[in-house]
């Protein structure tokens, strides 16, 4: 196994006792924020030195390449952009308060999801659907590193799939915007120009997630080991768990503790450092 070392400022100080604790033979950097200790072993004292100086870590085989790769799956929300989408349109009603309350609840697994969607969605009837618009091109942003990523894996063929429990409204703009190959969400009731509370169809919520995920997966005849999950709430878990890799992305704990990677401090593009 290979220990794969990255963060914003990685101390030579710090490789060097992360190197000792795993009996690493070697330290290679491959960039100049990201190493590679080769021969490395897990060692408990790890995760917490990595805490304290805020590095990135992960234990990879040696052999793990992008080119085995087919298909990667990421979350929308917090996930490839920086905000909860709902929390936002929300926050057009003065209602951020409350349904960021629900949302987190739901993300740390408290609550089920779909009721969840229902009960913060009821919040916004009546609401101008021009505020969807609003919170596209004032409050989207993506997440640092994500056109990177997005980027490095066309350029090698690796198809994408966007599956939130958020909304079409926004996904369909993602997937334009980035090229990606497919995208599914919920989708928002609107009628005569505004929201009514509802949202249209089956929700998609972490079963919709992990049945789009096996849905795409077998139409491209690939394999569970060739799928990359990228995620960061409870609701993403058991598309993570369809995924041969599972990434937990700046993730709650409950996410952290089911996934084989996480990243805490960096960016989406260093995802790509795990298969260097």
């Amino acid at each position: 196994m290979h220990l794969i070392i990255q963060g914003a400022n990685v101390e030579t100080a710090d490789l060097k006792q992360l190197a000792k604790l795993a009996g690493a033979n070697n330290i290679e950097q491959i960039s100049p924020n990201v190493f590679r200790l080769g021969a490395a072993s897990p060692h408990p004292e790890i995760e917490a030195l990595c805490a304290q100086t805020q590095l990135d870590y992960a234990f990879v085989p040696a052999t793990q390449t992008l080119d085995q790769i087919g298909l990667v799956v990421m979350d929308m929300d917090s996930t490839l952009i920086t905000i909860e989408c709902i929390d936002e349109i929300a926050d057009m009603m003065n209602l951020k308060p409350q349904v960021a309350e629900i949302t987190e609840a739901a993300m740390r697994g408290e609550l089920d999801f779909a009721q969840s969607l229902t009960k913060r969605v009821a919040l916004l009837a009546g609401l101008d659907a021009g505020a969807l618009q609003r919170v596209y091109d004032e409050r989207l942003r993506l997440s640092p590193g994500a056109d990177t990523l997005i980027k490095a894996l066309q350029q090698r063929g690796i198809k994408t799939l966007l599956v939130s429990g958020g909304f079409t409204f926004f996904t369909d703009r993602m997937k334009t915007r980035l090229k990606l190959d497919y995208s599914a969400s919920n989708v928002l009731e609107i009628v005569d120009g505004k929201l009514t509370g509802r949202v249209l169809g089956k929700i998609v919520d972490a079963q919709g997630k992990a049945d789009w995920l096996k849905q795409v997966r077998d139409e491209l005849g690939l394999q569970k080991a060739q799928v990359i999950g990228i995620g960061d709430g409870a609701n993403d878990l058991k598309m993570l768990g369809e995924a041969g890799i599972s990434v937990a992305y700046h993730a709650k704990p409950i996410v952290r503790t089911q996934t084989r990677y996480a990243i805490n401090y960096g960016g989406l593009d260093a995802i790509l450092n795990l298969f260097a």
